[in-house]
């Protein structure tokens, strides 16, 4: 039986080796060059001259923090609050959705596949979508708000500070909705009917199903939502870039907008890596306790 269980483990490794070597080539070793050169001062004049790239310590962390131009700081609040935002709106419709499609009515496959078109489509497209939607001339989103009287005027959308956050909240929203539903509803099928049954017996009525049955026996479903949510959400480059690149302003700046604009743009290459570490050691806390949370889950069952 000990033989059995080596073989088996032995075989178990040998399956895994090749997605571990391609983690390491492809993941593990950019990161720890990335890790290596946010401590050194390489930029356009000291990336060919490999003789000129100082180790400076933490010197661009604190610059990053403290220094004049301080925009680390604007991002990652920025950052916070487009997650948070998006996250509390992305839940909560689709959990309705959810709700909606898991119940058995004519034409719900359909409507549930036509829910999931934002979620196929490139995000880039859907940015483009979105920017034209909330242009200040000829937008949709303007057209409707006069046609009902909401507003006098175009609104300058994209280039308000206040306006252009909600614009791409709005935007990474519709976006991300059909991830919520579609896990949701997986969890949702998980759930006996004959439980469903038991509590109409009981006399339970709708909203004491959900809150007593519904959400509890869904609850790791949810935390996998919310959690891989903040992941994917904390770490969105493609939606802002395409439509406001981080302004007005610096209004809708990221953490990952402003690590491609020091590495790409300012060519800052060791200041660039700095803000990407940043953001990966906040993905990282994250996704410890995502693992957390799942193995408390596998304990209690």
């Amino acid at each position: 039986m000990k033989k059995k269980n080596h073989i088996s483990t032995k075989a178990g490794f040998l399956f895994a080796l090749p997605a571990a070597i391609y983690m390491l080539v492809f993941v593990g070793y950019p990161m720890i060059q990335n890790f290596i050169l946010s401590f050194k001062n390489v930029d356009v004049y000291t990336f060919a001259d490999s003789t000129k790239q100082t180790f400076v310590g933490l010197s661009n962390y604190t610059e990053l923090f403290a220094g004049e131009d301080a925009i680390l700081s604007t991002a990652i609040i920025n950052t916070l609050i487009f997650t948070v935002v998006s996250i509390f709106f992305q839940f909560f419709i689709g959990f309705g959705l959810a709700l909606l499609f898991n119940k058995k009515f004519k034409g719900s496959a359909f409507f549930r596949g036509v829910t999931m078109i934002s979620w196929l489509l490139p995000v880039t497209v859907a940015g483009l979508l979105f920017k034209f939607m909330f242009a200040s001339k000829g937008g949709i989103i303007n057209q409707l708000f006069m046609s009902l009287h909401l507003i006098d005027a175009p609104l300058e959308w994209l280039l308000e500070p206040k306006l252009a956050m909600a614009a791409i909240v709005v935007a990474n929203i519709w976006i991300g909705i059909p991830f919520n539903m579609m896990l949701l509803i997986t969890g949702l099928t998980t759930i006996p009917e004959e439980i469903y049954e038991s509590s109409k017996l009981d006399g339970a009525n709708k909203l004491q199903t959900l809150f007593q049955i519904t959400i509890p026996m869904i609850r790791p479903a949810i935390m996998s939502v919310l959690t891989l949510g903040f992941i994917y959400t904390f770490k969105v480059f493609d939606l802002v870039w395409v439509m406001t690149k981080g302004g007005p302003i610096n209004a809708t700046e990221l953490v990952s907008t402003y690590a491609y604009k020091l590495s790409f743009e300012q060519f800052q290459f060791s200041k660039g890596a700095a803000a990407a570490n940043i953001l990966f050691l906040i993905l990282f806390v994250v996704g410890i306790f995502y693992i957390k949370l799942i193995n408390d889950e596998e304990e209690v069952m």
